[in-house]
């Protein structure tokens, strides 16, 4: 593909090598629908065959970075079998695309970010993020198993029992508590995350881009040993969303009220 084969992301390209990427339908707080869920498994290999392009840095425009899964499109593939391994293998060509990807990728977490939006946040390199922007990894609310990338690097940046705590109770996390528990690099005021996200990509855009590319790639060995589980954790989401508590969490997020969730006993 080339940069205008995209429908919804932006690219700005500067001379020395750093390209911005905007996830872009701020219309919807850029939340993924099919096709932008699909762009964001290809626009890794892309960047890898640019040789303009050294360092990456990926940002949401308005005030999002991403809202999830358009609700419309998940709604979609609840008990449908085909389109559930189409979005497991998508899922995991997202993380492991960027894993494979030699050249640094800096995210702006400039607003909430939730779904797949929030796998290319974390799974980024360097992560900058605002101090009022919020994220969850909510797959638990809409009744299936923490999938997407969760598995792979969350136990990683913050460890066994903060990683179970978050992905277990969906609860959300603002920009100060993820620097403070690792999740994310750096927080910063909101005015300045994007700002700071563009230093350190021209910095690293003027350092020896093999000795940053073997650092990265060498670091990433550590993910690469999780595969296992992260490809278990996919097959788990995928078929919980063959079953009845999936359309029960869709169901309930889209009219704003709690799961009644059919495996759960109630009083």
């Amino acid at each position: 593909m080339d940069y205008s084969d995209y429908e919804y992301l932006l690219f700005d390209s500067k001379p020395n090598g750093v390209l911005t990427i905007t996830l872009n339908r701020p219309e919807v707080m850029n939340a993924t629908n099919g096709r932008m869920h699909w762009e964001l498994t290809q626009i890794w290999d892309t960047v890898a065959a640019d040789d303009d392009t050294n360092v990456i840095v990926v940002t949401g425009a308005g005030k999002a970075f991403s809202a999830g899964g358009d609700l419309n499109w998940v709604e979609s593939t609840i008990g449908n079998a085909e389109s559930v391994a189409n979005i497991q293998k998508e899922a995991s060509d997202i993380v492991y695309r960027l894993l494979a990807l030699e050249k640094p990728v800096i995210s702006a977490i400039n607003g909430v970010a939730v779904g797949a939006g929030l796998a290319v946040a974390l799974m980024a390199d360097i992560s900058i993020m605002s101090e009022t922007a919020k994220f969850t990894d909510g797959h638990v609310k809409l009744g299936v198993g923490a999938g997407d990338h969760a598995a792979i690097i969350w136990p990683l940046l913050c460890g066994m029992a903060k990683a179970k705590y978050y992905l277990m109770t969906a609860e959300f996390i603002d920009g100060k508590e993820a620097e403070r528990v690792g999740l994310v690099s750096l927080c910063a005021p909101a005015e300045e995350v994007l700002p700071k996200a563009m230093a350190i990509a021209d910095k690293l855009a003027a350092g020896s881009q093999p000795a940053i590319r073997g650092t990265k790639s060498t670091l990433n060995g550590w993910m690469q040993m999780a595969a296992p589980i992260f490809d278990n954790s996919l097959r788990m989401e995928m078929l919980c969303f063959l079953g009845a508590d999936a359309a029960e969490g869709v169901a309930a997020v889209k009219e704003k009220r709690e799961a009644v969730f059919p495996s759960a006993k109630k009083g």
